[in-house]
């Protein structure tokens, strides 16, 4: 293998994805010492997601919003390597791709951020909540109807500033974002997993290759993560029997104990009126096959409609 390649990481510009591509980074350096550090370089590609900021992403189309134009650069040879939240990430890539390489997961709960209560069951009667997630907004109006939730569309930055603004008097961040860019002591409190299950995949950064590029899938072989990529699986068969994406409020984690793997998924009608949970248990080797019958088994209770908003 020539030890000096040119090895061209793909990402968009936000904070967050810029320190998500900086750990690929110094994690692919880490594992080849031979690798001179202007062997790995990071090109910022700017997404269809990250252009629109006024409305919900779910009017535009969901989460290819934040892959495609990256995607398109990966197919075209601009780039080797693309790296994503797996949050992001649709259930279907396009023919020649796939995510080659899982990085151990973070913290995946959420996090609570408010300057007037410690939680979501103390904030005051009717206070506004600022969400963009779909899955989130359901979730607060499940558990507290009567809040009012307005969205909050931008990265990081963007949402605690319309935080201290006072466009609203909570909202609610991934746990695993602020870890990563070192702002963990803006979280007020994260959120119990069985208050608020996370989203399909949340914490997980993935790194997505042309299946024919061997040289690059070989860099990245020593720092995939096995135990993160059985989780992923059984959650992403489950997001795909669901036929899920940001437009439909689903919610699920599992969790790997030595070979047993366990999951929780939920499923919420958009006003967050129903609520349908399950759970499975089983040998992590069986991890899609867990994901796909808890999908088709929430998805066979739902019925026709559940997902349709009013």
């Amino acid at each position: 293998m020539n030890p000096q390649p040119k090895l061209r990481i793909g990402t968009r510009g936000s904070p967050l994805a810029l320190a998500q591509a900086e750990e690929v980074k110094s994690r692919l350096l880490a594992a080849h010492p031979a690798l001179a550090d202007d062997a790995v370089t990071i090109v910022v590609i700017a997404t269809t997601g990250d252009q629109i900021q006024s409305k919900p992403l779910k009017e535009f189309g969901g989460k290819g919003l934040f892959t495609k134009e990256i995607e398109e650069a990966l197919l075209a040879g601009e780039i080797d390597m693309a790296v994503h939240s797996m949050k992001d990430v649709p259930t279907e890539l396009p023919p020649g791709l796939g995510i080659v390489c899982l990085l151990p997961r973070e913290d995946p709960r959420d996090g609570f951020l408010s300057p007037i209560a410690n939680s979501l069951d103390e904030l005051p009667e009717g206070a506004t909540v600022g969400s963009s997630s779909l899955r989130r907004v359901a979730q607060i109006h499940h558990v507290r109807p009567d809040l009012v939730v307005v969205n909050f569309r931008g990265n990081v930055n963007t949402r605690m500033r319309k935080l201290s603004e006072g466009v609203a008097q909570a909202t609610f961040l991934a746990c695993a974002g602020l870890n990563r860019l070192g702002m963990a002591d803006r979280i007020t409190a994260p959120v119990p997993v069985d208050v608020m299950l996370p989203a399909v995949a949340q914490a997980v950064i993935g790194v997505e290759t042309r299946l024919d590029d061997n040289v690059t899938i070989d860099y990245l072989a020593p720092i995939h993560h096995g135990e993160t990529a059985q989780c992923v699986a059984a959650e992403r068969a489950l997001l795909a029997a669901l036929d899920g994406s940001c437009r439909t409020p689903i919610a699920a984690l599992a969790e790997l104990q030595g070979d047993r793997l366990s999951l929780r998924a939920q499923i919420l009608r958009e006003d967050g009126s129903e609520s349908l949970e399950t759970q499975r248990e089983g040998s992590a080797v069986d991890a899609a096959v867990m994901g796909r019958d808890a999908g088709e088994e929430l998805l066979g209770r739902a019925g026709p409609g559940f997902f349709d908003s009013e």
